[in-house]
């Protein structure tokens, strides 16, 4: 198994700009400037977890989504630069084929497609036990400041 890059709740809650109870990664694994592989163990009591058994299908596509936000936080990170704010701008072709139970943990791989002028355009790869449970492409947009 990869060692963690970084594991630490508190890093990871500078990275990102989701707050508790709505947070859904936890690890990174891997990082370049096009990739990285995060990591979500499920916890029951999590906001999107369905009947405390399951996450759900939309935070599962939410962890999707932090993932990306996680390797822009990242990358701004490694430049000493605060994490900005973003949104997801479309979600295209996404197939979920499993969800995770309570208490294991998913790995996501996600790939930079395109990015200009803040738009990030990615696809990804959901992975439970090294088996593809999701993928799909999004779009995600940085907020600008309007000051």
């Amino acid at each position: 198994m990869t060692e963690s890059i970084v594991s630490s709740p508190e890093v990871i809650l500078n990275l990102i700009p989701q707050r508790p109870p709505f947070v859904l990664v936890d690890t990174i694994y891997e990082h370049t400037e096009k990739e990285i592989l995060s990591g979500f163990t499920v916890p029951a009591n999590h906001i999107l977890v369905d009947d405390g058994k399951q996450l759900s299908e939309a935070g599962l596509i939410e962890h999707f989504a932090q993932t990306i936000a996680l390797h822009q936080g990242y990358n701004f990170y490694l430049k000493n630069e605060p994490a900005p704010v973003g949104y997801i701008g479309s979600i295209k072709n996404i197939d979920v084929l499993e969800l995770p139970l309570v208490g294991q943990e998913i790995q996501t791989r996600i790939t930079v497609l395109n990015q200009i002028m803040g738009v990030t355009m990615v696809s990804g790869d959901v992975f439970l036990n090294g088996k593809r449970i999701a993928h799909g492409e999004m779009r995600t947009i940085i907020a600008r400041d309007t000051e």
